[in-house]
């Protein structure tokens, strides 16, 4: 462009043009072959590699060479020109630690950036494995809690396991003995030969729950009887007795059944069992079944089974409740948790906008204070820049320059 002015200038005149133009005339050839440089990349990376780490430094020089160029023809109306000139090159000082300050920034965003996803990384792998571990150790943690809040110290476990194993055994020894007669009662109701087949396990499961409930009846009358409530324990009695007449009756006299023909082979076809007899032995078996197993573990068994069906704590002797540690409430941790995460949030955004702001401040900066030389003949940014701060007041920087006083004229 500025070889084209030239050229129109008269023959004569042109070597006072050229020397005239020589200050600036550089530059552009300058600024042509560095924008070819950045245009012409093999690929992606390199065009990276270009655009981050010289592409700033780059645009600060020309920015520089042109402001110092236009300098010069303003040397010979200017005053207090020494000063202006140190001005001019302690900027030049101030481009050079900007450049150099934005490549050591980069290269200090480039190491905290790896620093962090380490860091994020070794605690999602901690987090990871602290999961697994909740996750494995939590029946524990909820067995842990349940005896906290349901029993007292010295819980008698091993009664309160037999007590569920044996209403478990007590109801599959049943469903076998009573799924013939089931199936039958069934086939015979609908009409149909095969049956669901979730018909045994329902009759387990009721089976179960009936089992439970008598020893619930008999610890109800162990209860009333200890506390001498008579007109409870007649009630209770009442309702023991059409318990036991169920259990003999559907339950027990299907098990005699079921080993009648072993009595009727071994001997010999003399003994023919009646209906007085099997009832007799299903209640005989009922009494000696439910009083062995309870003395042996029901009357320690029960009681807990009962705490946590009714979701009450168990009483010590004395009959005082069990005093229970008021927990703190589950939210209020994950809550605090969350306040304290999002403050660290907040102060490491702040941390990596300075980052990756500085390094391109600095340079900018040092481009705005080669042209407030220019006009000014003084800078208006103090380099290199502590925080972000710095840069933001812009609002003092325009008082500062709309309060300039001019100076006065002066030689040497």
């Amino acid at each position: 462009m500025i070889d084209r002015f030239i050229a129109m200038v008269p023959e004569a005149w042109r070597e006072v043009a050229e020397l005239f133009a020589a200050p600036i005339a550089w530059v552009p050839q300058l600024q042509q072959m560095l924008f070819g440089y950045f245009l012409d990349s093999s690929s992606v990376w390199s065009a990276t590699i270009k655009y981050v780490l010289l592409l700033f430094p780059v645009l600060l020089g020309l920015a520089a060479a042109w402001c110092t160029g236009l300098a010069v023809y303003t040397l010979p109306f200017r005053s207090r020109r020494v000063e202006f000139i140190s001005t001019v090159l302690l900027t030049w000082w101030d481009a050079a630690r900007a450049a150099w300050m934005y490549w050591v920034g980069i290269i200090r965003l480039g190491a905290v950036v790896v620093g962090w996803l380490t860091t994020l990384t070794h605690l999602a792998v901690k987090l990871l494995f602290e999961a697994a571990r909740q996750l494995v150790t939590l029946p524990m943690a909820m067995t842990g809690r349940m005896s906290d809040q349901y029993f007292r110290p010295g819980m008698p476990w091993l009664a309160f396991v037999i007590l569920l194993v044996w209403c478990a055994l007590e109801a599959t020894i049943f469903t076998y003995t009573l799924m013939p007669t089931l199936s039958q009662v069934l086939a015979d109701l609908s009409g149909e030969a095969q049956i669901p087949r979730a018909t045994g396990a329902l009759l387990w499961l009721f089976l179960c729950l009936l089992i439970m409930g008598s020893f619930a009846c008999i610890q109800a009358l162990v209860d009333a009887v200890r506390k001498q409530e008579f007109k409870f324990i007649a009630q209770i009695v009442m309702v023991e007795l059409f318990v036991m007449f169920f259990e003999v009756m559907f339950l027990y006299r299907e098990m005699v059944d079921a080993i009648t023909p072993w009595i009727v082979q071994q001997t010999g076809d003399s003994f023919r069992p009646g209906l007085w007899f099997t009832l007799s032995v299903a209640t005989f078996g009922w009494v000696g079944i439910r009083g062995m197993t309870w003395f042996l573990f029901g009357q320690y068994g029960t009681p807990p089974l009962l705490a946590v069906i009714s979701r009450q704590p168990m009483h010590t002797p004395e009959g005082l409740p069990v005093k229970l540690v008021p927990a703190p409430a589950w939210w209020r941790e994950p809550l605090a948790d969350l306040k304290r995460e999002m403050s660290w949030l907040h102060e490491k955004s702040d941390e990596l906008l300075e980052y990756l702001g500085l390094p391109a401040m600095h340079v900018l900066a040092a481009a705005v204070n080669f042209g407030m030389v220019l006009v000014t003949a003084r800078p208006v940014f103090s380099l290199p820049f502590k925080s972000l701060k710095e840069v933001t007041d812009t609002r003092e920087v325009l008082a500062g320059l709309m309060h300039l006083q001019p100076r006065r004229q002066g030689n040497l």
